[in-house]
């Protein structure tokens, strides 16, 4: 499973784009950053978009993205998939005729340019040869995190959005790699939990509920501005394998 790392920043400032993450080059989580990030060719391969949630910093490429399909004509749908809450709140207050377009009714060349397809958490699903789980996460509006397994048996954990939490570490058994989202340094601890948001110091009693330690940690999320003091908060901590990510970063899970 190869993991490029389009965004990985909890806001938007020069060099820091919103969360998303392209798996093998064709399966999106979530979709902070498409366009500004990727060149036409790795657009055109997306055909599924994961959304933890429908806050905007993790949705905002998808309607640059149908817009550069239909001025291409291409050809191909994509699938953008969450839980109903998500996907109605991303139909109603986006794609809806007034702040966009509706490209679930446009179509370019001969089929509709987004295609949502609801997901039930806690119920596999399948996209090619992935084998895929939603579970609900802590956070200030309806969200999910993911555990995605490939062909080969590695599973990656992805936590999206979440404050403490309990459903999604009790089926973290065998992580190869879990992207956990870290927004706030520690004094901001209040505001971390008033809005669904993880500390280092709150991080690490979440880590502490999984039955076994992943192969690697990968930290998502920093606010830009509050980034060196996470860093620094982080490594603090002393754990092995943990690191936060940095925008186009590619690894092998």
């Amino acid at each position: 499973m190869k993991l490029k790392v389009i965004g990985s920043s909890g806001g938007e400032f020069p060099g820091h784009n919103p969360p998303a993450f392209l798996i093998d080059d064709v399966l999106l989580l979530d979709a902070g950053t498409i366009g500004a990030s990727l060149d036409e060719a790795s657009q055109w391969k997306i055909r599924n978009i994961l959304i933890t949630h429908a806050h905007l910093d993790h949705i905002k490429g998808i309607p640059f993205l149908a817009d550069n399909l239909v001025i291409k004509s291409r050809k191909q749908s994509v699938k953008v998939i969450s839980i109903s809450s998500v996907l109605v709140a991303l139909k109603k207050n986006l794609l809806n005729n007034s702040i966009w377009p509706d490209f679930t009714i446009i179509s370019a060349a001969s089929k509709p340019v987004l295609l949502l397809k609801v997901i039930l958490p806690r119920k596999l699903f399948k996209i090619n040869s992935y084998k895929i789980n939603a579970y609900k996460v802590n956070h200030s509006v309806p969200a999910v995190g993911y555990i995605i397994e490939d062909k080969k048996g590695r599973r990656l954990l992805y936590t999206g959005d979440t404050g403490p939490t309990g459903e999604i570490w009790k089926y973290a058994r065998g992580i190869s790699c879990a992207i956990i989202e870290v927004s706030f340094p520690n004094r901001l601890r209040k505001m971390a939990l008033k809005t669904g948001h993880l500390t280092p110091e709150l991080f690490l009693k979440e880590i502490s509920k999984m039955e076994s330690f992943p192969e690697r940690i990968l930290i998502t999320h920093p606010k830009p501005l509050y980034r060196r003091q996470i860093k620094d908060e982080i490594e603090k901590l002393a754990l092995k394998n943990v690191k936060i990510l940095k925008d186009g970063e590619i690894y092998n899970i």
